[in-house]
């Protein structure tokens, strides 16, 4: 079992890809800073809170699920700013397709979580 939430390797996942989405989002128009560079900054780094919120919580299963769902969703919230960044030209098709990868494999690693709780209590 891990010791600490930074030892998921869903939270290492999405922790880097926090990162990765924050520094293209410097590119991002200025008049962008609050409303899609915030949100998608806001969002992926949601997605590792709740991965954090939810490994303390582990000895409570429903609160554990309940916590990796709001992360899932908040992946699910990035993805849909991603498809923005790439509709309005922020961002490639090459870094769109590598960032909606690398969250779908957070997505499975996180569903995983959910649909096994007892190995993380």
């Amino acid at each position: 079992m891990s010791k600490s939430f930074r030892d998921l390797l869903a939270y290492k996942k999405a922790f880097e890809l926090a990162l990765d989405i924050h520094k293209i989002s410097l590119k991002f128009p200025k008049e962008e800073t609050y409303s899609l560079t915030d949100q998608i900054r806001r969002s992926s780094r949601s997605v590792c809170a709740n991965i954090g919120e939810a490994y303390r919580k582990r000895r409570y299963p429903k609160h554990f699920i309940s916590k990796l769902t709001d992360s899932d969703a908040e992946n699910t919230e990035t993805q849909v700013w991603l498809d923005f960044a790439l509709s309005l030209k922020y961002i490639d098709k090459e870094q769109y397709d590598l960032f909606i990868e690398k969250s779908e494999e957070i997505g499975k690693l996180i569903n995983f979580m959910i649909n096994n709780p007892d190995k993380f209590s």
